[in-house]
């Protein structure tokens, strides 16, 4: 019965309006509601779609609602005489809550673009509906006439023009954008070039479903919003997962309309609690201790187990506990650089030093001298008055093993442990103070070798007696490192090239031989000399079969982007993405023992699988951005998409041949 005595009430308004209109309605207000005044103003003079603004005026406290209002309230809307196709644009909203209720809409002064499609009548004859809350909420109709024979408000154009201009953008501020969904939860992640200040992000509802207040996370020039989902009963949220959500991305008075399919809710860090982050990180470090990129460490190891053979008990415990130290120190180093990069919103990464040439030079020319002093070419002699300093106060030279400790952490950030990665990732995108405490961790786990041998110095002192054994111990620690070192130094091709590089790594072979003809005579000299001849046909014949025989690359890699993968995705193929980099050795464990195997090649080579490959040798936003969407700060990364993981999984960074193959199958769905 209301609803009846409601419409005949529209009705009676309608036929008591005057007969003669102006393309004005002029500012409306209802008796039943003073805090609210409507106007609605036309232009179809233009040939094309008639111009149609609403403009809103509300009294302070109030406020009216965005298209999809929130956890309560109802949406402007207009009913009219007779049907009509009709494009309402909205412009950017606020966030309002009130007694633990989060709505979206506006107070203030609001305008309203809205574009009429299709033959118009001569006057345009409707009914605003309109919802005002304060303390209470207010239900009112607006009815209106306007005459689109009668000339447009000269005003119209321009603030027509700016309406237009509080309309959110199709593009322009995030370059990535992503959703998932689990756990009653639904996550937006974001990224955007010119970071976050004041992140807000308005979705549009679907049926059955509400969302409530995100939760906002930046890291950088990525932004993760989290909110609860309901089906607005207050029972278990609808599976949003294969969906398509429209919403509205702003930040420092700009914004973007975007539309993102939700998937599966990625796996993070999130619901790790912190004791299992901190397991991680210690078992991370100790295996750092037996990856394949610390053989310069373990050399230095069996160096300090060697001189410290005739040693005592107390002095073997200073030596590895100042090497503790250096190891503890130089990831606590590591996390100072990790703060300052944040800080200045600068890429994260683990290994990412080794993107500089200065760096890698630098560690080149340590470490063959490191070789050379293992070789007996050199020998560091400092003066008396410093030898006695050190020995008085150094404990017998603790600064030496304080350094070899440091220095054996940078050789060791080229590899990614098991459950490294994890905690790195979790470090990086953690609170400062947790970031801090995860680098500590991992210092303590890599250190922990070198504690067990503080704890009990027997087991450095049950070494052989010394002899002429330690020579060729010394021997072998010299040719570990510069080959190390000489590796290192193929690191700079990618920034200087191949022929500079080639001609630094010969110019530094060229002084060792020096060295040793002046330190050792003609002959040994010629002998090493022929020695490295022989070692050098030997790299080239290997390099040269590795292009020819059967650990030639057959499969046909593709830059990586978010494209890339969009557009394989809608083609219904599998992705399999790999993130790499020349300074990686664990990435070229797996390229070595996983990618080159025939039966990954073969997968790989599929007609229906795409692979991408993106290089983080040298420093790149692109794959920064990428691997911070993915909540990862470290490679190797690889991930697998398909029609059957459309959100992608993520693999371990050291790769399994089984593991590999399973996944790719998984990604074809059904």
């Amino acid at each position: 019965m209301h609803a009846f005595l409601r419409q005949l009430l529209i009705c009676l308004l309608w036929l008591w309006l005057p007969v003669s209109q102006a393309a004005d309605s002029g500012w409306l207000r209802a008796a039943d509601n003073d805090h609210a005044s409507v106007r609605l103003r036309a232009d179809a003079q233009q040939k094309g779609d008639t111009r149609l603004l609403l403009d809103v005026s509300l009294e302070k406290g109030w406020k009216t609602y965005w298209r999809s209002p929130g956890e309560g309230g109802i949406a402007p809307a207009i009913k009219w005489q007779a049907p009509l196709e009709m494009d309402w644009r909205w412009p950017v909203p606020q966030r309002f809550e009130v007694a633990g209720i989060s709505t979206q809409g506006y107070d203030g002064k609001v305008s309203f673009p809205i574009t009429l499609r299709g033959t118009m009548p001569e006057k345009l004859a409707g009914v605003l509906t309109l919802s005002t809350c304060s303390n209470v909420c207010i239900l009112t109709d607006y009815p209106f006439a306007l005459d689109l024979s009668a000339p447009a408000d000269p005003q119209f154009s321009y603030d027509f023009s700016r309406a237009l201009g509080t309309l959110p953008l199709k593009e322009g501020l995030i370059s990535q954008l992503s959703a998932g969904f689990g756990g009653e939860k639904l996550t937006v992640t974001a990224t955007r070039e010119a970071g976050w200040q004041n992140p807000e992000l308005f979705i549009d509802t679907l049926a059955d479903t509400d969302f409530g207040k995100p939760v906002y996370r930046v890291d950088g020039q990525t932004l993760t919003a989290t909110l609860p989902v309901s089906d607005g009963w207050g029972d278990a949220a609808p599976d949003l997962r294969g969906k398509t959500l429209s919403l509205v991305l702003a930040d420092s008075g700009q914004a973007q309309e975007s539309r993102v399919t939700v998937g599966e809710a990625q796996t993070s860090a999130a619901p790790l609690s912190l004791g299992w982050i901190l397991l991680m990180a210690l078992a991370g470090g100790l295996i750092l201790n037996v990856m394949p990129c610390v053989l310069p460490v373990l050399a230095m190891k069996l160096g300090s187990i060697v001189q410290a053979s005739t040693t005592h008990r107390r002095v073997v415990r200073q030596q590895f506990l100042a090497s503790a130290a250096g190891i503890v120190t130089s990831f606590l180093a590591l996390a100072l650089m990790m703060t300052a990069l944040r800080l200045s919103n600068q890429a994260l990464g683990w290994g990412i030093q080794f993107q500089n040439p200065w760096f890698i030079a630098a560690m080149v020319l340590v470490m063959v001298g490191f070789s050379a002093s293992l070789l007996g070419l050199f020998e560091i002699r400092l003066s008396s008055g410093f030898s006695t300093f050190l020995a008085t106060r150094g404990g017998n030279g603790l600064v030496g093993h304080f350094c070899q400790g440091a220095f054996a952490t940078l050789l060791a950030t080229p590899c990614t442990a098991p459950f490294l990665g994890t905690a790195v990732s979790v470090a990086l995108v953690a609170p400062l103070s947790l970031l801090w405490g995860i680098f500590l961790v991992m210092g303590i786990g890599m250190s922990l070798p070198w504690l067990l041998i503080a704890a009990w110095p027997g087991l450095a002192l049950r070494l052989p007696r010394p002899g002429r054994w330690m020579n060729v111990v010394r021997i072998i620690l010299g040719l570990m490192m510069l080959v190390s070192g000489l590796w290192l130094a193929s690191l700079l091709a990618v920034h200087i090239g191949q022929l500079p590089t080639q001609a630094f790594s010969a110019l530094l072979v060229i002084a060792l031989l020096l060295a040793t003809l002046w330190r050792w005579g003609w002959r040994v000299a010629l002998w090493s000399t022929l020695a490295a001849i022989v070692a050098l046909a030997m790299t080239l014949v290997l390099l040269r079969s590795g292009h020819t025989g059967l650990t030639k690359d057959r499969i046909a890699w593709q830059p990586l982007s978010e494209e890339a993968i969009t557009a394989a995705l809608a083609d219904n193929k599998r992705v399999f993405v790999d993130v790499t980099a020349d300074w990686c050795v664990t990435c070229k464990a797996n390229k070595y023992n996983v990618l080159l195997r025939d039966e990954v090649q073969d997968a790989l080579s599929a007609p229906d699988v795409v692979a991408l490959r993106g290089d983080w040798s040298r420093p790149s936003e692109t794959i920064g951005q990428f691997l911070r969407a993915r909540q990862s700060a470290a490679v190797p990364f690889n991930q697998i998409y398909g029609p059957g993981l459309e959100q992608g999984r993520v693999l371990p960074p050291l790769l399994d041949r089984d593991d590999v193959l399973q996944t790719l199958t998984d990604a074809k769905g059904k």
